[in-house]
């Protein structure tokens, strides 16, 4: 019995050797490990998208620019009701992350040195989700070519103005590139 009973003291003691913030430390480790694993039992999360996803075309940025500018125009006062049409000088541009291969030959003869560099450049090329995509590095958004605005105060100097600084203003453009003219009824 006496041998049973310090068995037991000597698997007592290396708990109670522990302090107070050990035991606390420890407890906290075993609850954090828990919630890790029960994590793993939770849906993915479609929080992350790729460049892909996230990139406009042409068209929707148009309609994007268009819906901001109808927005921003119809509460300019006098101007009412508003069309508003965006050009693009060029498309969405798509600059990739490339890898340059220089081998360089160097020839000397007696009389001259001859060199001759070659280059080989390829695109970088990562796997997805979606299949093998070249690795984007950036996305230049098109350039606003011109805008007409067709409102029903198009017609007043004074509201003609203020659209015009509007829309300049907003995409950064000339005056030259802005028209407004009155909305026929």
């Amino acid at each position: 019995m006496d041998g049973e009973k310090s068995s037991i003291l000597s698997l007592k003691k290396p708990y109670e050797k522990l302090g107070k913030l050990q035991r606390i430390i420890i407890i906290a480790g075993i609850v954090g490990i828990l919630l890790i694993w029960l994590s793993s039992f939770l849906p993915e999360r479609k929080g992350t998208s790729t460049a892909k996803e996230k990139s406009k075309t042409a068209d929707e940025f148009i309609a994007d620019t268009e819906q901001k500018l109808v927005d921003i125009i119809g509460s300019i006062e006098g101007a009412g009701k508003c069309r508003v049409m965006v050009t693009l000088e060029n498309g969405v541009e798509y600059i990739y992350a490339v890898e340059q291969d220089i081998n360089s030959d160097r020839k000397e003869d007696s009389d001259s040195v001859s060199q001759r560099d070659d280059t080989k450049e390829s695109i970088i090329v990562v796997d997805t989700e979606n299949g093998r995509q070249g690795l984007l590095v950036t996305e230049i958004q098109p350039t606003v070519k011109g805008v007409i605005v067709v409102c029903r105060g198009g017609d007043q100097p004074l509201v003609q103005q203020r659209v015009t600084d509007a829309v300049t203003t907003a995409l950064n453009i000339s005056s030259k590139r802005v028209c407004v003219i009155k909305l026929s009824e």
